[in-house]
């Protein structure tokens, strides 16, 4: 427990470093700069306590009273954009420091006393807005908090990860206030510029302009900075820690066997809630759904984890999208819980257009911070949790296949339920994965390239023109390129070579502002119309979303050597095959 709880703290430490802390970062500079000598204590002592209140007791009581997931956010833009017209604007400041005058001095908005009563009140509404930034460390103590007993541990963990963050914060602060000390003397002025900034932030935060803007520069940063703790947030400890302080296992793939026989389904373990959602779509009002009110609906509900640009996932939606026209109205809820796998896939109107492009009317949950994610333990896109009436997981299934089975474990449960037409089992049309594919899934980006002749590491490079001569499976970059841990830059030159040996190729691509082309060769020459895949015209490419592109479909698996010729300024993550 203990060493969990110094994981949390260099955890919440790093989480203060990275582009999650935005929203919060210029308020709290400019707190640091303004007000009495001890205001920036105050701001990360109130900080500290509002977070762990929003990550683990407000957990349980928005779960008790059956309101919306995303109160959190919610009370942080309200609370942002009250506590800044208090600053801001005179006569408000007045006020709230006329009704705050009993109370110890300092604590008021104004300029009296040391500050760290207008501090710790600030610091309480900037809690709210940092309350999101929760990793898998804390994302693990979350999303048990609400359906599980309250435990000494998991508030030492959130406290922990909330101190750690103010201790980062707080020594930004200091640097902020040592470097503006001679404009002290104008601290009325910064007051009313730091309330300015908390509406202006709060406005933002209403249209969702800040997480948008987070992942557009997260998607261009290195990793490290993206993430700088990601490597002791998924380590092998931490996982360990975090499963005895959740007191439970994960679901188990099961239930196959009994399903394929028409038995009973086997009991899993308590499907955990659905929690640290962001966006949902496809639900009245947008609004999120929660288990535990389905299960007063006597729903059964199928809980499936996709990612947009999966291939594995692609090819599992119509079946998907088939049990849910099939068996809706029978009492089955189908909830796709998007956790994406590249920081673009954090874009809400990337997942909204993919949703469209591939015909989801079944609601659908952006799982951003993996909250929902880590609570069940899961590892694998695509993965499927099927639940009971009660709550209960009664059937797993991790990837492809067993579609059959999947939808008789899915008619057990809704006969369980009192369901008693169902109808024919349903007939998806849909491309299946091909039987002999030898080549791996390989990444383009620093963090996981594997295979390449050449070392590949972070930062531009030109690899000069020559012609490779590969062994299969595997890669060359040539001409100039700007590698990242996730992502692969062309510039002047640019191109790959792939020796492959599958029927499929696909590449997730992207072209950042404008639609940019690729040339598609195989074996040296453009790729005749038989061989290329969907996306590929006249052996060239049109690369605009970022999505999955489908480069070449061959009759049955082949062995070949693909060279793609990519227009500067192209980015790409991973190649994968069917």
């Amino acid at each position: 427990m203990a060493l969990l709880v110094v994981f949390a703290f260099i955890a919440g430490a790093g989480t203060a470093l990275s582009p999650c802390v935005l929203p919060v970062l210029p308020i709290a500079l400019s707190a640091g700069v303004g007000g009495g000598r001890r205001r920036p204590l105050g701001v990360v002592t109130g900080l500290a306590l509002s977070f762990t209140f929003a990550t683990v007791a407000l957990v349980y009581l928005i779960d008790a009273l059956g309101l919306p997931g995303g109160l959190v956010r919610t009370l942080a833009i309200v609370t942002l954009i009250a506590f800044g017209l208090a600053l801001a604007v005179p006569p408000v400041a007045a006020l709230v420091e006329a009704r705050l005058s009993r109370l110890p001095a300092g604590t008021g908005p104004g300029r009296g006393g040391d500050g760290f009563g207008s501090g710790m009140l600030l610091g309480i509404s900037l809690g709210l807005v940092y309350a999101p930034c929760a990793g898998p460390i804390l994302a693990g103590v979350i999303t048990v908090s609400a359906s599980q007993s309250f435990t000494a541990g998991r508030l030492a963990t959130a406290l922990a990860y909330g101190v750690g963050s103010a201790a980062t914060l707080f020594v930004l602060m200091g640097a902020g206030r040592r470097l503006t000390r001679r404009l002290a003397v104008r601290s009325g002025c910064f007051q009313q510029a730091l309330g300015g900034v908390m509406v202006v932030v709060a406005v933002l935060m209403l249209f969702d302009l800040d997480t948008r803007f987070e992942t557009a520069i997260a998607k261009d940063l290195p990793a490290f900075l993206v993430n700088p703790t990601k490597d002791i947030e998924n380590g092998h400890t931490v996982r360990r820690q975090l499963a005895r302080i959740r007191g439970g296992r994960a679901a188990r793939s099961g239930g196959a066997r009994e399903a394929a026989a028409g038995s009973r389904l086997p009991v899993l373990g308590t499907a955990p809630e659905i929690t640290g959602t962001e966006r949902w779509w496809n639900t009245p009002g947008d609004r999120p759904l929660t288990l535990a009110g389905l299960r007063r609906q006597h729903r059964v509900v199928l809980i499936d984890f996709w990612t947009y640009t999966c291939i594995n996932c692609i090819r599992t939606l119509p079946h998907v999208t088939a049990w849910d026209a099939r068996y809706r109205q029978a009492g089955l809820t189908i909830i796709g819980v998007h956790t994406p796998e590249f920081p673009f896939e954090r874009s809400a109107p990337n997942v909204a257009a993919a949703i469209s492009q591939n015909g989801i009317r079944y609601p659908v949950a952006q799982d951003n911070a993996y909250a929902t994610w880590t609570a069940y333990q899961n590892q694998y896109w695509p993965a499927d949790y099927l639940i009971d009436t009660r709550g209960r997981v009664r059937y797993a299934s991790f990837g492809e296949g067993d579609y059959r089975v999947t939808e008789k474990a899915i008619r057990s449960l809704l006969a369980e339920a009192g369901a008693t037409r169902l109808g024919a089992m349903t007939h998806a049309h849909a491309q299946v994965p091909t039987a002999g594919v030898t080549t791996p899934e390989t990444y383009l980006g620093a963090a996981r390239a594997q295979g390449f002749d050449r070392p590949v590491g972070a930062g531009a490079h030109d690899y000069g023109l020559s012609t490779p001569h590969l062994p299969r499976d595997g890669l060359a970059y040539r001409g100039r390129w700007t590698i990242s841990g996730e992502t692969a830059r062309a510039g002047p030159g640019a191109r790959v070579y792939l020796h492959f040996q599958a029927r499929r190729v696909f590449l997730v691509l992207g072209s950042p502002g404008q639609p940019r082309t690729v040339r598609v060769l195989l074996d040296g020459r453009p790729v005749a119309a038989g061989p290329a895949g969907a996306d590929v015209r006249r052996g060239t490419a049109r690369v605009e979303a970022q999505r999955l592109y489908r480069l070449i479909d061959l009759p049955r698996v082949e062995n070949h050597v693909l060279t793609l010729e990519l227009q500067p300024g192209i980015e790409g993550y991973a190649f994968t095959f069917g």
